[in-house]
C-alpha cells in the first residue's frame, strides 16, 4: 500500500529519486563534456593499440581529478563524471541513513550504517 499523499515517506522517496536523477544527469554531462573536448583536442590522433598505458597518477586521486576538471582537462572531466556516478548511490545510502535516524527506526539505521560502511570501505580499497 502506498503511503498517504504528502507523508514523510513520500517526501523522502521523492528526494531520493531526485538525488539519483541529478547524480546521473550531472555525471553524464561531465563525461559528455570531457568526451567532446577530448575529441576536439585529440580526435585526429590514431590510438596505439599495441601498448597499454594505464591512467596517470593524477587521474587516480579525487583531489587531483577535481583540480584537472576545474582547469578544463578532458580526462579530468571524464574521471570526475565517473566519480560523481560512483558517489551517487553512496549519497543515496547516506541520505537514507539520515531519514531512518529522523524516524528513529533503529533497525534500519543499523542496517543502513552497515551498508554505508561496506560501500565506503570498498571504494577506499580496504
Amino acid at each position: 500500500m502506498a503511503p498517504p499523499a504528502g507523508s514523510e515517506d513520500e517526501r523522502v522517496e521523492l528526494a531520493l529519486a531526485m538525488l539519483l536523477r541529478a547524480g546521473v544527469i550531472v555525471a553524464a554531462m561531465l563525461v559528455l563534456a570531457g568526451g567532446l573536448l577530448h575529441l576536439i583536442q585529440h580526435g585526429g590522433q590514431h590510438p596505439d593499440y599495441q601498448h597499454f598505458a594505464g591512467e596517470p597518477g593524477e587521474l587516480q586521486q579525487p583531489g587531483r581529478i577535481l583540480a584537472l576538471a576545474l582547469r578544463g582537462s578532458p580526462e579530468g572531466l571524464i574521471q570526475l563524471g565517473v566519480l560523481v556516478l560512483l558517489a551517487t548511490p553512496v549519497l543515496r545510502v547516506a541520505f537514507s541513513l539520515i531519514a531512518f535516524a529522523r524516524e528513529r527506526d533503529r533497525t534500519y539505521v543499523v542496517l543502513t550504517s552497515v551498508v554505508l560502511l561496506v560501500l565506503v570501505l570498498s571504494l577506499a580499497g580496504v
